[in-house]
């Protein structure tokens, strides 16, 4: 006869034999839990339904912006498809080789014969480019230099632009996108963010815009500060907040709005948030200008305030609508162009004059104004090593000098009404009277 201690200890014992797994099975079974671990995990639960209350919130304010959310959630979740070039024949006058290359931009489609021409925007023109600008680009330890440089131009056309979307919108004016794009600026310069996550915001802002019709303009600081949220998401280590972008907004765009037009943004988009912005052909262009040991590529060898003071032509550029006529490669030449010379652009960018001729054309009302009002210069900022500070975005009174520049062009048109000498008056001043940017 046991005593109840006994008895006790015995079924502890059993109880114990049944939990520890026999040697050579997996050390993974748990013991029974406590009546403490359960009521912590009890807790838990508790405080997980309730910080799931949000997400929930989201997706059904999602189901109520979105046509069909079954369909938006399994783009979401896509992975990113590759499509296998076809291998074209000579009689095609294509040169491009057979090779399977990544397409994030692509839709799933149904197979069909490449003469029915039925892919997706994306897939049709990824087939069709064939680029034919020589690689400027040094030997490279880690990847073929001429296919590092064809992706490049195919992601530079892939990502088309469209000048003419105002016109969808008949209550905007240019002058608001560009009251917009100056404010981004500044709200990048607060939180410190790079440079190219405002100029992924700036295209990401632009794509969609071509993609709505009759957006309002009490609409556009949301649209304008969801899309600096994703390519704040994208670009930078931490990202502020989203609390902290509603709060810049002045109670104009709550936190939910935004998390709604960051998910409808990307679903216009397609999900292609990769673009190869003009300040990343001017990076290119500089380190390729400047670099003098090809195993060094990767770090910047260009002066710090040449490159700021080039980045501020295109800063000013950008907030007229009319820079979505050009390529992002040729904006980036163009900018380089007004502080070089054409031969150093050509040989860092393969351009030729006939190239880019009508971008540097249109750009020298805004290359005069930058000279004439002077360039804020390198700006220091605490937290941020000194090898970094010219990849932060700054701001500058650019809309003051966007007014001087339509000023310089305005002038340009009635010289050129007066006068029986084509327009253009106002070109490029001799290489002699630039900053040049020579590497030494």
């Amino acid at each position: 006869m046991y005593t109840w201690r006994q008895t006790d200890r015995l079924q502890r014992k059993h109880l114990l034999r049944e939990t520890v797994p026999p040697k050579g099975l997996r050390q993974d079974i748990m013991p029974r839990k406590g009546v403490t671990t359960e009521l912590k995990a009890t807790s838990a639960n508790e405080v997980s339904k309730e910080s799931t209350v949000r997400s929930r919130k989201r997706k059904a304010d999602v189901a109520i912006y979105l046509q069909d959310p079954d369909e938006e959630v399994t783009e979401m979740t896509k992975k990113k498809q590759c499509v296998t070039q076809a291998c074209w024949s000579p009689a095609t006058g294509c040169t491009s080789p057979c090779r399977r290359i990544p397409t994030p931009d692509a839709e799933v489609e149904e197979p069909v014969a490449l003469s029915g021409l039925s892919f997706s925007q994306y897939t049709l023109k990824t087939l069709c480019i064939t680029p034919t600008r020589s690689s400027p680009l040094p030997v490279l330890c880690w990847a073929n230099k001429d296919d590092v440089w064809n992706n490049l131009l195919k992601k530079d056309m892939i990502y088309s632009r469209d000048v003419n979307f105002m016109e969808r919108h008949p209550q905007l004016q240019p002058k608001m996108r560009a009251i917009l794009l100056d404010w981004l600026m500044e709200v990048c310069e607060v939180y410190k963010l790079h440079r190219e996550t405002f100029y992924l915001a700036q295209d990401f802002f632009d794509r969609f815009m071509a993609t709505q019709m009759n957006v309002v303009k009490t609409r556009l600081q949301l649209i304008g500060i969801s899309a600096l949220f994703i390519a704040a998401k994208l670009e930078e280590i931490y990202p502020p907040k989203v609390h902290q972008f509603a709060y810049v907004t002045d109670g104009a765009c709550t936190e939910d709005e935004i998390l709604n037009m960051e998910l409808i943004i990307m679903k216009e988009l397609k999900w292609s948030l990769s673009p190869l912005t003009s300040i990343s052909w001017l990076n290119i262009y500089m380190q390729v200008a400047y670099l003098k040991d090809s195993g060094e590529v990767l770090i910047p060898q260009y002066p710090q305030p040449t490159f700021v003071q080039i980045a501020e032509l295109l800063d000013m550029c950008v907030l007229d609508v009319k820079c979505l006529e050009f390529s992002n490669g040729v904006l980036a030449a163009s900018a380089l162009f007004h502080f070089s010379s054409m031969e150093l652009v050509a040989k860092v960018s393969g351009f030729q004059w006939s190239d880019m001729e009508q971008c540097v054309k249109w750009m020298v009302p805004f290359a005069m104004s930058i000279r004439e009002m002077g360039s804020s210069g390198l700006k220091t900022f605490k937290g941020i090593s000194a090898d970094d500070m010219h990849n932060i975005q700054t701001h500058a009174p650019y809309l003051d000098w966007l007014d001087k520049a339509y000023s310089y062009h305005l002038l340009d048109v009635e010289r050129s009404q007066r006068s029986p000498v084509p327009s253009g008056v106002l070109t490029p001043p001799p290489s002699s009277e630039k900053p040049e940017v020579t590497p030494s």
